[in-house]
């Protein structure tokens, strides 16, 4: 059975008092699942106070970009071992927001995937389309060229310790969500592609929903089955909705 994570991205909200009240409220509720993992991304500014406050517990914690590079001249830049040093063990790579606003490539996503797997650290793969491919027609042509290019050259082995997380676009903090039988449809497209890839890696490889995700409509996107998670935004910033989402699963 492929491991279920809910990720939550909390994006640039998130002083070091609100991390920890965060996180607080997250240890005192129901937030452990037999089920999933359970995982929060909070910003760098924040990440040294969110791992010591869940070390040892059942929530882990993960950096929402990094650097290609090792180390460098490179101002602003995070690298893989930054992230390690303060607890991370996942990585979000090519959210659609860098693709907007930082015009992050598939061919940057790949070079910043190989740098985190190489690094022991686990890449969440972002891929998606806006409103305007989806309606088109050519979601499966944009999200299989993303799969194609973010995934480049890795082996089996890479792709068995790599996660995906298709979020449309278009349900990015819009209030929009796919059907469950959308999100579904695209999932399965993902799992093929995965499958021409290697075969094993595609069985293991968890893809999770990522697009307006909340505690309403969570049980259900979560119920289909090639989706084996959430990638959960501004629904995770309150310890009660994400605990909500977190006992869907």
């Amino acid at each position: 059975m492929r491991r279920m994570i809910i990720a939550g991205n909390w994006k640039l909200f998130g002083t070091i008092a609100e991390t920890e009240n965060l996180c607080k409220g997250l240890l005192n509720g129901k937030s452990r699942s037999e089920r999933a993992e359970v995982l929060v991304c909070p910003p760098y500014t924040a990440l040294a106070a969110a791992s010591s406050l869940l070390a040892d517990s059942h929530i882990a914690v993960g950096g929402q970009d990094m650097s290609e590079y090792e180390g460098g001249a490179y101002t602003g830049e995070i690298s893989a071992e930054m992230l390690l040093t303060v607890g991370a063990t996942f990585v979000i790579l090519g959210h659609s927001e860098r693709r907007q606003y930082h015009a992050e490539t598939d061919q940057l996503v790949n070079a910043k995937a190989v740098r985190a797997l190489a690094s022991g650290l686990t890449p969440i793969i972002c891929v998606g389309e806006t409103l305007e491919e989806r309606e088109s027609g050519r979601t499966e042509d944009v999200v299989g060229a993303q799969i194609a290019g973010t995934l480049k050259d890795l082996s089996a082995e890479d792709l068995k310790k790599t996660v995906v997380a298709y979020e449309p676009v278009w349900a990015i903090g819009t209030g929009k969500t796919a059907t469950p039988e959308m999100a579904e449809a695209v999932h399965r497209f993902i799992r093929e592609r995965l499958v021409a890839l290697d075969n094993e890696a595609a069985e293991m490889l968890p893809i999770l929903y990522g697009g307006s995700v909340k505690p309403n409509n969570a049980a259900g996107l979560l119920s289909q089955p090639n989706i084996d998670g959430a990638l959960v935004g501004g629904a995770s910033l309150k310890a009660d909705d994400f605990i909500a989402i977190i006992n869907a699963a």
